[in-house]
This record gives C-alpha cells, structure tokens and sequence, in this order.
C-alpha cells in the first residue's frame, strides 16, 4: 500500500489518512465506484487502529467523498450526482431569529469585553472608523478564520458592513447590475430581494439533495452565483464535496465569480468543518458571514473577504462608503473574538447540538 503516516508529525494521524485518501479521490486516482480498504485491513497496513481508521473515514463521509453501502464497506462518491444519503442535518432555524433564545449567551462576558473597551479605547470610540472598518476587527476576523475555518486571508482583503443584507448589495455595486445573478431554489428570499432592489436581474436554479442540479448549473450563463454551501435555507440542503468543486469549475470555465455564504457552517455537529468554497478556489469567490447568527440576532455586524483580483476594482470605486457599523462595536467583537469568548460559546451550542441528535 503507497500510503504511509507519520507518527511524529504534530498533525494526527486519523488527519494524514483523511488528507491523503481526499487527495486520491479529487484527483481520480481513486475513481467514483472504487471500493475502498475495509478499515481492519488498512489498520493493519499502516499500522494503526481500526478506530483512527474508522475516524478517517467518517469524516470523508460527513463531506460527501465516500459513502457506505450496507455490509459491503466504503465507497468513493465524489462526482456527479451524488446517490449517497446525506449526513443528519441539524434542525433549520428562520434566519431571522428574533425569537432564538439567547438562555445559552455569555452576556456577563459580553458585559465585561464591553466595559473593558470603554476603559481601554477611552475616547478613541468616538473616532469615526475606517471605511474598511477597524483594523482591530479585521486582524481578528482574519486569525479566527484560520483557526476555525482554514482560510489564510490578510486582514487588509476583509470588509465590515451591516449584516449580510448591506453586504449584498455591496456585492452587486462591485460585480454589476449587468450580471445575471443565479440563486439556490428554494433559498433566503431576502437575497433575491436585496440584489433585484439593486438592480440585479436573478436566476433561481433548482436544487437537489446534494446542492443545485447538474443540469440547471450546466446550462446557466449568469455571471454571478450566489449559493449556501452548508445548510442552504429554507431547504437544509449541503452540497457534497464534488458539487462545490462543479460550482468553481462552472465560474471558472464562465470566467464567473460565486457568493459563497456561510452563515451557518459554524455550528456544523461534524467533528471537522466542512471545506469553504473559498478554501478550493479564492480567486472566484466572494466569502460571506454575519456575526447576527455567530453571536446573537442584534449583532448586525457581517464581513466579506474579497478575491485579490477585486481588491483594485473596489478601493476604485466602493472604498468611499463609510463603514456602516460603529465603532464602538468593532472594538466589542474584536476583544470579544480575541479572548476566545466567541469561540467557547460556539463550541457549547455545538456539543448541546450533538447532544440533542440535530
């Protein structure tokens, strides 16, 4: 067996097996069909457990590389349509939220960042903010995300903005109202809402159970398409691995660019973060979250990372916005991320997720 593992790396070893078998499967070396080991015997091949073995496979499970057949063992799944059965989807929550109980929120924490800032920042809270936003928030944002997410992006490329909805139509002013937009069907109506009160003329594309249909994506010539990777809403619908490698392939045959909005992939229950479309293909994707469903509903504050190849067309001709969030509140979530509070409370709702089966 080619394989081998190195148990002196400081990654773990169920991760060498999970990131070496991927490669395989993405590259076709292991085609779609292909039976894999039984666990027990590439245990014994490489000289591991069958429980690390067992881990490693699950987790190419849970991102739709490979599934299982009964009594027959793991096969790779990665390309076209997917057949296999998707993992359990947690329970889909109006994104709205004005009702989501908040019993599980750390306000005392809250609190305590919040009274810190007025002590610290002093009057500097009083100084309009950047039209960016802070370099506080961003450098926190951007050391968050590649804690929690893997994604390397310099501060410099993210951009604070009022809620994903302000953030829309940031998206339309910078790609253009000449643009044909393709939205999921069903999805968040507010999306289809904000980019036509733009000007933006939409393209709802039908989806599957493994994200938008082969055939609606192949035969759509939009120049922007906007999808929810992991639990699109209303649908609960996440796309498999090889769909979201057909969303980039489909933006870079078109020379297209895709609004990946990943408002709530935080709180997935799998024991790894699903992969962010941004992760496979950052010069063709504009990245979208909210602290409104990070942190609670009356935090209307989002960011957006921008492709390289914008950042010359915005600082033309979108850098003369002010920043719509004050900048009190940047101050807030930037010590509120940087102190860890953020990221205990999103791993409390995660272990009381599994708990509860979602």
């Amino acid at each position: 067996m080619k394989y081998s593992i190195d148990k002196n790396s400081t990654q773990p070893v169920y991760m060498q097996l999970f990131e070496v078998l991927r490669q395989d499967i993405i590259t076709g070396t292991l085609a779609k069909g292909t039976k894999l080991p039984s666990k027990r015997f590439m245990a014994s091949e490489l000289g591991l457990s069958v429980i690390t073995v067992e881990h490693a496979y699950e987790l190419l499970a849970d991102e739709g590389y490979i599934s299982t057949r009964e009594r027959s063992g793991y096969y790779v799944d990665f390309g076209g349509e997917s057949t296999a059965q998707r993992p359990g989807k947690a329970t889909i929550c109006d994104m709205s939220a004005e009702l989501k109980p908040m019993e599980d929120f750390p306000f005392s924490l809250l609190a305590k960042t919040m009274r810190k800032v007025l002590s610290d920042y002093d009057r500097r809270i009083l100084i309009k903010s950047p039209n960016c936003g802070c370099m506080e928030l961003r450098e926190a944002i951007s050391a968050y995300l590649e804690r929690s997410r893997g994604l390397k992006v310099a501060p410099e490329r993210i951009i604070i903005g009022s809620g994903a909805e302000y953030l829309y139509s940031i998206v339309v002013q910078l790609l253009g109202r000449d643009r044909l937009f393709a939205l999921e069907d069903p999805s968040y109506e507010k999306i289809r809402k904000v980019y036509e009160a733009n000007g933006a003329e939409c393209r709802m594309l039908k989806l599957g159970e493994d994200g938008i249909l082969s055939e609606e994506l192949s035969k759509c010539t939009a120049g922007v398409l906007h999808v929810t990777p992991f639990h699109s809403y209303p649908s609960g619908v996440t796309a498999t691995a090889s769909k979201r490698r057909e969303y980039v392939s489909w933006a870079q045959e078109r020379d297209s660019f895709i609004v990946e909005d990943d408002y709530d992939a935080e709180f997935a229950t799998l024991r790894r973060q699903i992969e962010t479309i941004y992760s496979i293909a950052p010069d063709r994707v504009i990245y979208l979250n909210s602290f409104s469903k990070l942190i609670a509903p009356s935090v209307r504050t989002g960011f957006m990372l921008l492709p390289e190849s914008l950042m010359d067309e915005y600082n033309k001709r979108l850098n003369f916005y002010s920043c719509t969030v004050p900048i009190y509140d940047q101050y807030v979530l930037a010590e509120f991320i940087n102190a860890g509070h953020m990221e205990r409370y999103i791993n409390r709702r995660k272990r009381k997720q599994r708990k509860n089966g979602s």
